[in-house]
């Protein structure tokens, strides 16, 4: 089932954490961690949330548990709205605090952390990303494409289910990407996007607007969907997207930034009868950037300086930071292809 990636743990107050700390315990029990890296995490979480109520007055940490094949892992991403760092590089030194303590809790969360990241801006917060794999790797294997996909898809507080979604795949000579909004939140609309993600795996084309139509005609007896289609061909190093509704998408390379448009209408409901294929010679563009609803068109990443040397994980997070309003399901996907 296609649903929300990450769930949302509020850890703006002490008095929380008990039960925050029991919860994630209880993720990766059922994810079948072993006892001694369940133990790990447990740690983890407690340096983060310590750092919370220390740092920065709390905030909220994003927990996601990802089973694909062989690369089975917790993702936990503590964000917070406090005053920021200037010097990160002498705060993740061993033994600074500057709040008399020991100065172990970041470095510790490092050492315990199979892939570690951390971004702070003065005045505007700071985003600790941590992601611990069910069987500890000496060294990351490298995939025959390699291509990085970060989704942070959450759920409208309240609700069981997302009615947001993302799913990709790689095929001969393709990679293949859905971003995906059900109308509305909840089961029916996700039924709209896990109906899309079942006609999506068996669409035999490389074209996006051919995916749309080919998705339109399977998920009519929905509510329907907005949704972006982007098709990466490895060979010849070209881009293509095609979009139905407000799904935010955006091109960022090293110097150039280029927005997306996507055609009105409702996927499984009504789209255009003449679509077109956005073309784009992807080695201009390093990074693509998907995001539903509730996101400002003006958003740029200039603002956040240094953070595209960050894990594709951390920008999204800084998005659903900056623009989150929480009434509604919500999505920023990231994706590199090199």
């Amino acid at each position: 089932m296609v649903d929300a990636t990450h769930t949302v743990f509020n850890a703006s107050d002490r008095s929380y954490y008990a039960v925050l700390k029991k919860e994630i315990h209880a993720i990766a029990i059922q994810a079948g961690f072993d006892e001694k890296r369940t133990a790990e995490l447990d740690i983890i979480v407690a340096e983060l949330t310590s750092n919370l109520h220390k740092y920065a007055n709390g905030g909220e940490l994003l927990v996601g548990c990802f089973d694909t094949p062989g690369e089975e892992y917790i993702e936990l991403i503590s964000l917070d709205h406090g005053p920021g760092m200037a010097d990160l590089q002498r705060v993740m030194t061993d033994g600074y605090s500057s709040s008399n303590t020991m100065g172990h809790g970041l470095g510790s969360i490092k050492r315990l952390s199979d892939e570690f990241d951390i971004y702070s801006l003065k005045g505007w917060g700071t985003i600790v990303l941590s992601r611990v794999y069910k069987t500890r790797r000496s060294a990351k294997v490298r995939a025959k494409v390699d291509i990085q996909i970060k989704p942070l898809v959450i759920k409208k507080p309240g609700e069981v289910t997302s009615g947001d979604g993302c799913y990709y795949k790689i095929t001969e000579g393709f990679v293949k990407l859905l971003v995906a909004d059900g109308l509305g939140h909840g089961p029916e609309a996700n039924l709209a996007v896990n109906e899309a993600v079942r006609s999506f795996k068996l669409c035999p084309y490389d074209s996006p607007v051919e995916v749309i139509r080919y998705l339109h005609a399977d998920i009519r007896k929905t509510r329907g969907m907005v949704g972006t289609v982007a098709v990466y061909d490895m060979n010849a190093k070209v881009l293509k997207i095609a979009g139905v509704g407000n799904i935010s998408t955006k091109l960022v390379g090293r110097v150039n930034s280029k927005n997306v448009l996507s055609y009105n209408g409702i996927i499984g409901h009504n789209i255009p009868n003449t679509m077109n294929d956005q073309r784009v010679e992807f080695a201009d563009y390093q990074q693509m950037m998907f995001c539903s609803d509730g996101i400002k068109s003006r958003w740029d990443t200039l603002k956040y300086v240094g953070i595209n040397r960050c894990d594709s994980a951390i920008l999204a997070t800084a998005i659903y930071k900056d623009f989150a309003r929480q009434t509604d399901d919500m999505s920023v996907i990231i994706a590199k292809v090199s």
